[in-house]
């Protein structure tokens, strides 16, 4: 029977992503993976998963979804501001530097990455930029971060809401017909586990992996539900 598979937050952490679709056995004539966002920064391997994940749309009909990380890192290379420069540091950005820093030409310094990305990496760029904010089927709707409560028409919310927003929404009762499956806030931050956190029409997945917890994996067959995680 198909199984929905659903990975959010690798943050570059690169070989527990590989471990949980090896564990899941992911296969993709069988299985639809969706990803939901913040591939880069914190992890040791960005460039890695970026190129995984590229991969796995290109060639197993995987779904992704942008998240804010993902998004700060188009802006960092497409945008001379010392904001985004600031805040892209402040927040995981030095692990990403070290894995796009791969050879001679780039010595590790702000600077010098971006114009390595920029030489190098520009598809990269070019893919994080176009993907989708969110994605829905029959029974769920797939956003890195959540859904504003305060827009009779939850489509017409902000990109920053889309990629940012956390507590109006943990709190909110959506009254949706379909359940909002979510990453961005870690779900210790609404448990007391890394584990997948089930609330009312909200589904976390957020482990924590980059801060040595774990990753996990929302599996959905026959109305049923699964988890599985790797640390």
């Amino acid at each position: 029977m198909h199984r929905t598979l659903i990975i959010s937050d690798i943050h570059g952490c690169f070989k527990q992503f590989n471990e949980l679709l090896n564990k899941v056995e992911f296969n993709a004539s069988n299985d639809q993976l969706i990803l939901i966002g913040d591939y880069v920064d914190r992890g040791p391997n960005s460039k890695e998963v970026v190129d995984k994940v590229i991969d796995l749309v290109e060639n197993h009909h995987a779904i992704a979804l942008r998240g804010n990380h993902d998004q700060r890192l188009v802006d960092l290379v497409q945008q001379n501001s010392s904001e985004v420069q600031y805040k892209f540091m402040q927040h995981g950005g030095p692990e990403t530097i070290k894995s796009y820093c791969i050879d001679e030409s780039c010595n590790e310094s702000l600077e010098s990455t971006i114009c390595h990305i920029r030489g190098q990496y520009s598809h990269h760029i070019a893919f994080l930029e176009r993907l989708p904010l969110y994605y829905e089927d029959e029974k769920h709707i797939y956003v890195h971060a959540g859904i504003n409560p305060t827009y009779p028409d939850w489509k017409e919310q902000t990109d920053h809401d889309f990629m940012y927003i956390k507590g109006i929404f943990h709190k909110a009762d959506l009254g949706l017909s379909k359940t909002v499956v979510f990453g961005h806030t870690r779900t210790v931050e609404l448990q007391e586990t890394p584990e997948v956190w089930f609330g009312n029409g909200k589904i976390g997945i957020d482990g924590g992996c980059a801060y040595g917890m774990q990753l996990n994996c929302l599996i959905y067959q026959g109305d049923e539900y699964k988890t599985v995680s790797v640390k």
